[in-house]
């Protein structure tokens, strides 16, 4: 069986349009709110989303008390919301990974495949750095939330 390999590039139109093609957001929220407003945002490039999940960061912080419609905590395809009491607590698990990563080199890693209807794996390469300046820019991002009583939404 012959597999096409498939390594994703962002300047590519047509592989951002393909399902496997994720991005991200964090958005600043209060859960108390009437009305859904969004007060601040921090975007998650594809290349970072791959990465987040290869790294086990999402794993780790699905330790948290996400709440989310599907139950499944913090996922792909999903919106959880993490309350403002537990930021700090997240905090400490970007530090954590944050130097878990530190050190590690670029590399391509398997988003995923499909059989049908011909044989396809779909790459990626990620960058650790990037990744890093990525969870540092979110660690910020959540202490300014916490400072205004903001909850935290992830839009993945």
């Amino acid at each position: 069986m012959t597999v096409r390999h498939i390594l994703i590039d962002d300047q590519n139109s047509l592989h951002r349009e393909l399902p496997i093609y994720r991005t991200g957001q964090v958005g600043a929220v209060r859960l108390s709110d009437g009305e859904y407003k969004v007060y601040d945002s921090l975007e998650i490039n594809a290349r970072d989303y791959a990465a987040l999940f290869h790294y086990g960061v999402i794993e780790l912080l699905n330790a948290l008390p996400f709440i989310s419609e599907s139950k499944n905590g913090l996922d792909s395809w999903d919106e959880a919301f993490l309350a403002s009491a537990n930021i700090e607590a997240m905090t400490g698990i970007l530090d954590k990974s944050i130097e878990n990563i530190a050190g590690k080199s670029p590399e391509r890693i398997m988003l995923g495949w499909q059989d049908d209807p011909e044989p396809v794996a779909y790459w990626r390469e990620i960058d650790p750095a990037s990744t890093l300046d990525l969870l540092r820019n979110l660690r910020d991002f959540a202490a300014k939330a916490t400072a205004k009583s903001y909850d935290l939404e992830f839009i993945l």
